[in-house]
């Protein structure tokens, strides 16, 4: 069975179908849901869903194109979220340069605050990182991250920044892109990682997979990226999904 390691069920893309749509999960060969929160607005909603839906679990903080809402009151707010008992990551965090939302020094200040209160609360972090990669690796460095535990969510940098975070410890996030024609980079990187090093995950509703590229994505899709994957590393579709399974229950500390 899969287990889906990021998702944002919680999106307005959604609202059409979503109970419907989450309770075929099960028949669909999907076990478990990583709900990830992003927004301050987000943070409800993923508490209520974790509530309703006893295979999804829950990962609060703010995206780095969100910290504007970003508080010290907030923050405790986010502490005491992830004191719930299905609450097993701190997330979505990191840097976002590509939509220079917000200043850099607020993403790095808030990166910094939030990656701190993951290790308080003894949780692993989901690190967003895009066209940050030299200041994503130096934070992380900085303030010990492979001594947090977590995941860089979608990568998309070369192997040679992928084999820094290994070394750390840290688990590589692997979604639709990886089917792309074009998706070269990131194939190499997981030819290049240990299987045991990767999780699966979709970002949806974004970054469907081919055949549905371009199209609402969700966890059922996931099937695709795991073929894609098993082609690659040249081993079966069914070591793919144990084993990242595997991989994200112990990233996650959830004991079957």
């Amino acid at each position: 069975m899969i287990f889906e390691s990021h998702a944002h069920y919680d999106d307005d893309a959604f609202d059409e179908d979503r109970e419907s749509l989450l309770s075929s999960m099960k028949e669909n060969g999907v076990e478990t849901i990583v709900n990830v929160s992003a927004s301050k607005k987000s943070l409800e909603k993923v508490k209520e869903l974790m509530k309703s839906y006893p295979f999804i679990y829950g990962a609060f903080g703010l995206h780095p194109d969100e910290v504007g809402d970003m508080t010290d009151r907030l923050l405790e707010e986010i502490r005491l979220l992830c004191r719930q008992e299905k609450a097993l990551a701190v997330g979505e965090i990191g840097l976002d340069y590509y939509w220079d939302k917000e200043h850099h020094s607020l993403q790095k200040k808030w990166f910094d605050a939030q990656a701190q209160l993951a290790r308080e609360e003894k949780l692993p972090i989901i690190v967003h990182s895009r066209e940050a990669a030299a200041d994503t690796l130096d934070m992380v460095k900085g303030f010990r991250g492979g001594e947090i535990g977590g995941v860089i969510h979608c990568f998309s940098y070369a192997k040679e920044m992928a084999r820094e975070y290994l070394n750390m410890g840290f688990y590589l996030g692997i979604g639709g892109v990886v089917t792309f024609k074009n998706a070269k980079k990131l194939k190499e990187v997981v030819e290049y990682a240990p299987l045991s090093s990767l999780l699966l995950e979709t970002d949806c509703p974004y970054l469907a997979p081919v055949p549905y590229r371009g199209k609402r994505n969700n966890s059922i899709y996931l099937k695709y990226v795991a073929e894609t994957i098993a082609q690659i590393k040249n081993v079966s579709y069914e070591e793919v999904v144990d084993t990242t399974r595997q991989n994200a229950r112990k990233m996650f500390r959830l004991r079957d």
